[in-house]
């Protein structure tokens, strides 16, 4: 078993990101960060790094335990990590997912476009953020 691994290979295969190419990507956006610091694809982690991961409208927080020889499934992931994601952020998230959910009576039809809009901004994360900043 390597010492080291890069952290594009390593994302990928402990499951954060579905290809190799999704999880560089997430590096050269700055949506993976190794001590408050945004970090390149190539990167080696190393035992015991701790890495903050942005998903989304979740910020994880997982320590490395190991390397996988190539991709696990998904039960057998927790022996190569540690999840230290406080559970506030996962109930946070769980908030988010319902709140999301909208209701229209049934025979109603489809929203007009004016409505659509209406409805697409009160979903969207950063509009809600503007209304907190206000």
């Amino acid at each position: 078993m390597p010492d080291s691994l890069r952290i594009d290979k390593w994302l990928w295969t402990v499951r954060f990101y579905k290809t190799r190419s999704l999880a560089t990507d997430a590096c050269k956006a700055g949506k993976i960060k190794i001590e408050g610091q945004s970090i390149k694809p190539a990167r080696e982690l190393k035992r015991d790094d701790i890495i903050s991961i942005s998903q989304g409208s979740i910020i994880r927080t997982v320590k490395v335990l190991g390397f996988p020889p190539n991709r696990q499934p998904a039960k057998l992931i927790l022996q190569y990590l540690e999840d230290l994601t406080p559970q506030e952020m996962y109930d946070r998230q769980k908030m988010l997912k319902e709140t999301r959910t909208e209701f229209r009576p049934r025979g109603l039809g489809r929203p007009t476009k004016k409505s659509r809009r209406l409805i697409d901004r009160l979903k969207d994360d950063d509009s809600q953020k503007d209304w907190e900043e206000e």
